[in-house]
């Protein structure tokens, strides 16, 4: 019998050795990856936002460019008749089953390309139905066109990622902005085309980069897959979309939320008091569009690893608490900091209506916490197949900012929309940590919820103290870096247990 118990404990002592490597190994992946990924979209996207995009917005104007943005908004409001939840059902799905790759490529592609033509005819006759004129019509033509091929190519790399070819997935994620500086650059500061600059060549310069990216990523998955027979088959069709449709109403409801708001201030308010206030409105979506990019990163890489971990029946509370610290942390940084500091960040990026922006800016970028709390809850809820909830959220979200919007706009024009998207970015993220909470019984610690609190209160005061300074740019620099430090001896960053995870095997 003692030579039996310590048989058993030896058995449990290797099983829980080997649960801790495996839980050390995925931490490992994750975070190296992570790191890569901010490397390479540090060094193109900031100067893709601030180097060429707002030059361009500098240059056209606001109201030339504010029709831009209300049209690319549109296109994203309906894109989801692109997908209809293929990619992030197929991220799921293939992470769990490797074999399948082959078989739903060949299915996959021509029912992308059949969506394609839906989600054409849907937008444009939607467009001729709210009266969108024939100068509006030509730019959403290729604005159609650009979301198909990004359409597409995200598909192709959830492919990628579902293998955990992370490294391969990183690179592709920065190739169609590389592109797009290339092509903008030589438009906007040289003179080698001899072309005046207008928004039409902005889009035309966008639709080369992702035609490019697109052939890329393709070459890239088919050297994975093996040679595939390209296949219209009904019956995949119909059991594929039957899978995927809540992951599509989802994304719908969601993109609803997140992209109404500058398609209703064109809509809703007389011209050209519309475009330009939509133009003003993009001013400060920019930024907050920038710093999302970094939860979508997150998203990317922790939906694969956290479907693969449901499937084993391995614990997710450490990924979880591990991806939200590093992601809900600098969102806490950026919003306070943006709140002190709005007026002079605008005021040196843009050239009008900077008095307007700097005020939304700072509205904005305190829904950066609610979106950064979706990307990483959403993304746990999303991997676990909890769609009923999901889609129950989303849709209180999209009625709360439509209704939000009409109430609002009217009287306060881009104020309205600003605020609007603060209350549903903190009500979807509230909910999402709640389901999430309830569902997978995690249990965050008092301790950490205080350190949170703590850390929020404290950013405020650094905050406050930095404005005291002589230059704002010091003053700014400071606020964060100290944040970061404070951030650091709260133990809410673990640099010991960081390094550990990073050179473990």
């Amino acid at each position: 019998m003692l030579i039996f118990g310590v048989c058993r404990f030896q058995y449990f002592l290797h099983l829980s050795v080997r649960i801790k490597r495996k839980a050390d190994v995925l931490k490992r992946k994750f975070i190296t990856n992570l790191f890569l990924l901010l490397f390479l979209n540090l060094l193109i996207k900031p100067f893709w936002i601030f180097g060429i995009d707002r030059t361009v917005q500098n240059m056209v104007g606001d109201e030339s460019y504010g029709l831009y943005f209300s049209l690319f908004s549109f296109s994203m409001l309906l894109n989801i008749l692109l997908d209809v939840g293929i990619t992030n059902y197929n991220n799921r799905n293939i992470a769990q089953h490797h074999y399948l790759l082959p078989k739903h490529l060949s299915n996959i592609i021509g029912l992308k390309l059949m969506l394609a033509v839906i989600y054409a005819i849907f937008t444009l006759s939607v467009a001729a139905l709210i009266g969108y004129n024939q100068v509006q019509f030509h730019l959403l033509f290729f604005l159609i066109l650009n979301q198909f091929l990004i359409s597409f190519t995200l598909y192709l790399r959830s492919n990628i990622s579902a293998l955990h070819l992370f490294r391969t997935d990183s690179l592709i994620s920065v190739l169609d902005r590389s592109l797009m500086i290339i092509l903008c650059s030589l438009l906007l500061f040289t003179n080698i085309f001899h072309f005046e600059f207008t928004i039409n060549l902005f889009v035309y310069a966008q639709s080369i980069a992702y035609a490019v990216t697109t052939l890329i990523t393709l070459l890239v998955v088919l050297k994975k897959s093996g040679r595939i027979k390209l296949r219209i088959d009904p019956v995949f069709f119909k059991v594929f979309l039957r899978k995927s449709y809540p992951y599509a109403l989802l994304i719908l409801l969601m993109s609803f939320y997140n992209r109404i708001d500058s398609v209703m201030l064109e809509r809703l308010l007389p011209q050209p008091i519309g475009k330009e206030q939509a133009g003003i409105y993009a001013q400060a979506f920019r930024l907050l569009d920038a710093v999302s990019m970094f939860g979508v990163l997150f998203a990317g890489l922790l939906l694969p690893i956290f479907a693969r971990m449901i499937k084993k029946k391995e614990n997710v509370g450490q990924m979880v608490k591990l991806s939200y610290t590093l992601l809900i942390v600098p969102a806490i940084i950026i919003a306070i900091s943006s709140l002190y500091y709005s007026s002079e960040i605008m005021g040196i990026l843009y050239h009008a209506n900077t008095a307007s922006s700097s005020d939304i800016l700072g509205i904005l970028m305190v829904g950066f916490i609610g979106i950064a709390t979706t990307y990483i809850f959403g993304t746990l809820l999303t991997a676990n197949g909890s769609l009923k909830h999901l889609n129950i959220m989303a849709f209180s979200g999209m009625v709360l900012n439509i209704v939000l919007n009409l109430v609002l706009i009217p009287r306060y024009q881009a104020h309205g929309s600003a605020y609007a998207s603060l209350a549903t970015q903190l009500f979807t993220g509230a909910a999402q940590l709640i389901l999430a909470l309830v569902l997978f019984k995690l249990k965050p610690g008092i301790n950490y919820v205080l350190q949170l609190l703590v850390f929020t209160g404290v950013v405020a005061m650094l905050g406050t103290f930095s404005k005291q300074l002589d230059h704002w740019v010091i003053g700014y620099l400071a606020m964060i870096a100290v944040s970061v430090l404070f951030a650091i001896l709260l133990r809410l960053f673990n640099l010991k247990d960081l390094y550990k995870i990073i050179r473990s095997k």
